[in-house]
């Protein structure tokens, strides 16, 4: 809801070009932040809980060397991307813009490890109020910039983001001192312990990350074969078509964690939130396609008119998407890893493909239509495993087939 204020609020006081430009470099910083972080969160979650007493030093060495990769890549980024798009121009106007940029990045790596670092914890509460502080924080940094600037640029969105995430993550640290009386020589790095990164947990993060990066990658894509301008019309109506898949992605966030436990239980969960998520889906495009330009007007007339299409194009995405996220958990469970990894990077390339040369022909709604078409290709393709997912259970009515598992709990298909 604060997301969706936060992209109102730009939407109706700062000019289309900022708002695209902004957008653009908010998304290729949270892509950066996602590829920096190098399976360390992953690890953060699972070790935390088996390291007792050295918790701070193994967060304190990750956030180190997440913070300083991000730093990096992202100067690179604002040095190169204006060769591939000349909107990117701003990002390496000057030093400060440049150290700017890299500086968002470096923050977005090291709040993401963070936030994982919490849920290692057992400290959800913290990473809740950590964000919620940070939405708050941007929206207010955003709400002040409308007023008292005169002169507004992309790299102005940017800035808000950048602060909201200081002044969280500020807030956190302050909250740790307090709570332990100060930082202590356990906390200092112990370079040692992070050596425990094992295949699983890079398996893991590159999953992970060819998983979002089609998504995070879409704005920028908009903004290089389309415009900046027009990257504004589409970043809006992705979030409020990503505000309407909230309940889909909720719903197959939590299917690995409880067939991972209960292998047996994997057909009757599969079924439940595959159902769920269908009806869910259902609502949000029924809403959008009667009703996308009356949302739309409320960020200002020229994005009903500019992005109408396109929001009635993409809640039809949630339902090939609700196929892909059941098949990477079916796959993790089977530890099938690779094969994910290795579908996922060919279907992201295809759907970014599909994007582009639908914008090439038709425009943002033709770039709209090309990532659906794409995704439900994909889809197509990965069905069958959920199908046989769904088929292994014990059902009166119905033959039925046993199921096999190794001794590490990986079921055997019959």
């Amino acid at each position: 809801m604060l997301g969706l204020a936060y992209w109102w609020v730009a939407a109706r006081w700062f000019p289309p070009q900022a708002v695209g430009l902004g957008s653009a470099a908010i998304s290729a910083m949270m892509l950066l932040g996602t590829v920096c972080i190098v399976g360390l969160g992953t690890l953060l979650v699972g070790e935390l809980p088996r390291q007792p007493g050295k918790e701070g030093s193994l967060i304190s060495a990750a956030l180190i060397i997440v913070g300083g990769i991000g730093g990096c890549a992202g100067m690179v980024f604002a040095v190169v991307a204006p060769f591939v798009a000349v909107d990117f121009q701003t990002l390496r106007a000057s030093i400060v813009d440049i150290v700017l940029f890299a500086s968002g990045v470096s923050l977005t790596a090291i709040t993401l490890v963070l936030d994982q670092a919490m849920i290692g914890l057992l400290l959800g509460e913290l990473q809740f109020w950590r964000n919620t502080l940070f939405a708050v924080a941007k929206l207010a940094a955003l709400f002040a910039a409308s007023l008292w600037l005169s002169h507004s640029v992309g790299l102005t969105i940017y800035t808000t983001w950048a602060v909201g995430n200081a002044l969280s993550l500020a807030a956190l640290v302050g909250v740790a001192v307090l709570k332990r009386g100060g930082f202590s020589r356990r906390d200092w790095p112990e370079w040692g312990l992070l050596r425990k990164l094992g295949p699983a947990a890079l398996q893991h993060h590159l999953l992970n990350l060819t998983l979002q990066a089609p998504m995070l990658a879409l704005p920028v894509l908009v903004t290089v074969v389309l415009s900046a301008t027009t990257n504004a019309w589409f970043y809006v109506s992705w979030q409020v078509a990503g505000f309407m898949f909230v309940v889909p992605t909720i719903i197959l966030t939590v299917l690995y964690a409880t067939i991972s436990g209960n292998p047996t239980a994997l057909a009757q969960k599969t079924r439940l939130t595959l159902s769920l998520a269908f009806v869910a889906s259902m609502v949000a495009a029924v809403v959008a396609l009667f009703a996308a330009r009356q949302v739309l007007g409320l960020f200002g007339q020229a994005y009903a008119e500019q992005a109408a299409s396109s929001l009635r194009i993409l809640p039809l995405g949630p339902f090939p998407i609700i196929i892909k996220h059941h098949y990477v958990a079916i796959c993790r469970m089977q530890d099938r890893m690779a094969c994910a990894t290795l579908s996922m990077i060919v279907g992201g390339l295809f759907e970014l493909g599909a994007a582009a040369l639908g914008a090439r022909f038709g425009g943002l709604p033709g770039l709209s239509l090309g990532w659906v078409a794409a995704a439900y290709i994909e889809a197509a393709f990965m069905s069958r495993t959920v199908y046989k997912a769904i088929l292994l259970i014990d059902v009166p009515t119905r033959r039925t087939f046993p199921i096999h598992a190794d001794p590490r709990g990986r079921i055997l298909w019959p």
